[in-house]
């Protein structure tokens, strides 16, 4: 089987970047050819130097690198981008069995369904935000801070000032918006596309709001790249921990604030918007970006536990995996996909997203009893069925398989990257 995997950037600059990459390294093990396209040059993340990967780039730019005017037009419809993956197809030396989109936005633009729709493979797309529906991608009223609950393209969402960016930035999107559907539906019609969603809840969204499309739905798990080892002990951390970009959707500031109520530290490790309010905020400490092996170094090291309160609905944040994995305790929102992977009050807190009820959360973290308890169930539950990349690559040979009519997905071979 020949898989290619389309995606914006060659080095994990997101989530969905980071699976793409993650699930081609995956798929090679498994024995699958793969060939990574990815839209914008640079360099390519380790995880891709492995016989069984092609790495192609089109040498595209990112929308937010090129001229507002520019950035707006390509970004709604990039003829270039079209042109270059049609070629960069045609010209490879066998045929793909199947196609596979991650990420389109940021350089290949919708452009790329059309492409993708003339081609002989079926087409699968992993929905890792809400773009396919939504104009801004996250589904969240960035004007009252909280999620939205518009039906996508109508008359209330038209006339909603929800981007983060502005109104004109989310009249483009708009276009853009209408523009995709149009050339998914006119493109699609006959071979519908296979959804890829990665959590319970988001599926739970999106379904009706994509219903009457030419779209057949399916759930996998994102991988989590974390190997097996002794479960941490997070009663001899010191810190409530955050693991990513520091934006209010995410509740950064709510992990800082409800800390300090709760008379714990806090530990952030990333960057964003927020990074100056939250130094401000009395025992939070932030560290800025770290390298994977550091990251986890540090968490084991410090974490009492790791928060993701999002007030977004958001898909699937890896952080909450990685750390029931290492066998640190979890505290999400239950708005996220996470929030699916916590059980309530035995591997972690399932949390509505505001300041009383994480600090509540986290008083229950000061007692090292209960913070070694929920660790211990956080490793034991996690590794009773582990999302280890083998894991992800099998499900995703088995859509394969479905898609393409094969009698059965490529033989297994042991993962040497778990």
């Amino acid at each position: 089987m020949h898989a290619v995997i389309l995606t914006n950037f060659a080095t994990p600059k997101g989530g969905a970047e980071k699976v793409a990459i993650e699930s081609a390294r995956g798929l090679a093990e498994r024995g699958v050819a793969v060939t990574l396209v990815h839209g914008v040059d640079g360099p390519a993340d380790p995880l891709l130097d492995h016989p069984g990967i092609r790495r192609v780039s089109l040498g595209l730019t990112d929308v937010w690198e090129r001229p507002a005017w520019r950035g707006a037009i390509e970004g709604i419809w990039s003829r270039e981008a079209a042109r270059r993956l049609d070629a960069a197809l045609a010209a490879l030396p066998d045929r793909p069995d199947v196609l596979h989109l991650h990420q389109w936005t940021r350089s290949l633009s919708p452009a790329v369904f059309s492409v993708l729709a003339r081609q002989h493979a079926p087409v699968a797309v992993t929905l890792h935000d809400y773009f396919l529906a939504c104009p801004n991608g996250v589904y969240y009223r960035f004007d009252t801070a909280e999620p939205c609950s518009l039906r996508p393209f109508s008359p209330g969402c038209l006339a909603a000032s929800c981007d983060p960016q502005s109104r004109a930035h989310k009249a483009v999107r708009l276009v853009r918006g209408f523009v995709q559907l149009a050339a998914i539906f006119c493109g699609f019609g006959r071979r519908p596309l296979a959804l890829v969603h990665v959590s319970d809840g988001s599926r739970a969204r999106l379904e009706p709001m994509l219903a009457g499309g030419p779209f057949f739905h399916h759930r996998i798990d994102n991988p989590v790249r974390v190997a097996r080892a002794a479960p941490a002990d997070p009663a001899g951390g010191d810190a409530v921990a955050f693991v990513g970009r520091f934006t209010r959707e995410k509740g950064a500031d709510l992990v800082a604030q409800a800390a300090h109520r709760a008379g714990l530290p806090s530990l952030f490790v990333g960057d964003g918007p927020l990074a100056d309010e939250l130094r401000a905020v009395p025992g939070a400490e932030v560290v800025g970006w770290r390298a994977p092996a550091e990251v986890e170094a540090l968490l084991r090291a410090r974490a009492r536990a790791v928060a993701a309160p999002s007030r977004w609905l958001e898909t699937g944040p890896l952080t909450v995996y990685e750390a029931l994995a290492a066998g640190i305790p979890a505290i999400a929102s239950g708005r996220a996909g996470a929030g699916e992977k916590i059980r309530d009050g035995e591997t972690g807190f399932v949390v509505v997203p505001d300041v009383a009820s994480l600090a509540e959360a986290f008083g229950c973290l000061k007692d090292d009893t209960v913070v070694r308890r929920l660790g211990r169930a956080a490793h034991e539950c996690y590794w009773e069925a582990p999302m280890t990349l083998a894991a992800h690559a099998a499900a995703l040979c088995d859509l394969y398989a479905g898609m393409t009519g094969a009698a059965e997905a490529p033989s297994f071979q042991r993962s040497a990257v778990m």
